[in-house]
């Protein structure tokens, strides 16, 4: 059984999924070319207020998804603030060496890493699957043969999860245990994916036959069960990243949290 959580429909599950997704991408882009650290910071409220308060979920299962967002942080900005290089020390001890550099540059790089987790996950928790690719057949007129083979092979990921529970109790009942020896751990590896593989292998090409029957290698224009479209969400989602980001350059040019106008000349 596929895993679904209970939310309630915001404005950001109305919004076309591949206008959500090209926007998204576009983001991952500036982000990448933003070397200010008061514009990266100030820019990361953008996607956390989305995900806060926008994407349907309860706060407690937010605040729950936002704990890898906190390990996230933390390794990549703490690799780059305690061992990395520059010229005035703020605290060194042993291999330990926090210079004012490193420290800007470990949180620039930290809040990159965050605002892309933020950006994904909001998308993840406000797209439909099966209406991604709807859409991308119709509005980026995607191949419907690679569109619904992807959805296929989604909708297969619970039912080898189911079949490797049956194989586990399988053996379990047979009496077969498993062991941390080299010899007990490829034991186990073959026990596990020869059943699988065959299954799946099964499984693919009833799936190849059936999509050739119904004929989605035809070229020809098709019909879909689902049809999406355009709608005032779209320039909602593409108008709150340009004002938000043309007031977030307008408010690090006038009051700067930090004295860094580019970390790569640090």
């Amino acid at each position: 059984m596929p895993i679904q959580f209970d939310n309630k429909m915001t404005w950001l599950h109305r919004i076309n999924p591949s206008v959500k997704l090209l926007g998204l991408a576009c983001l991952f882009v500036v982000v990448l070319f933003i070397h200010n650290l008061n514009v990266m910071v100030l820019f990361a409220l953008g996607p956390a207020i989305l995900f806060l308060f926008f994407t349907g979920h309860p706060f407690k299962r937010i605040l729950l998804f936002s704990i890898p967002f906190l390990l996230i942080f933390l390794s990549t900005s703490s690799s780059m603030i305690l061992f990395g290089k520059g010229e005035s020390t703020l605290f060194k001890w042993g291999l330990i060496h926090i210079t004012e550099e490193s420290l800007y540059r470990g949180i620039h790089l930290g809040f990159r890493a965050l605002i892309y987790a933020m950006l994904g996950l909001t998308f993840a928790l406000t797209t439909s699957q099966v209406l991604l690719f709807y859409s991308l057949m119709q509005q980026l007129k995607l191949n419907p043969k690679y569109a619904y083979s992807f959805m296929a092979g989604i909708r297969l990921i619970p039912i080898m999860i189911e079949e490797l529970t049956t194989i586990k109790y399988a053996r379990t009942v047979r009496g077969i245990q498993n062991t941390f020896t080299v010899r007990g751990i490829l034991s186990s590896i073959k026990g596990y994916s020869i059943p699988l593989l065959s299954q799946s292998i099964r499984r693919a090409y009833r799936i190849a036959v059936a999509m050739e029957a119904k004929r989605f290698t035809d070229s020809r224009k098709r019909t879909y069960y689902y049809q999406t479209g355009f709608s005032r969400y779209d320039l909602i989602f593409i108008a709150y990243f340009a004002l938000f980001l043309s007031l977030v350059i307008f408010i690090s040019g006038h009051y700067p949290l930090f004295p860094v106008v580019d970390v790569r000349s640090l």
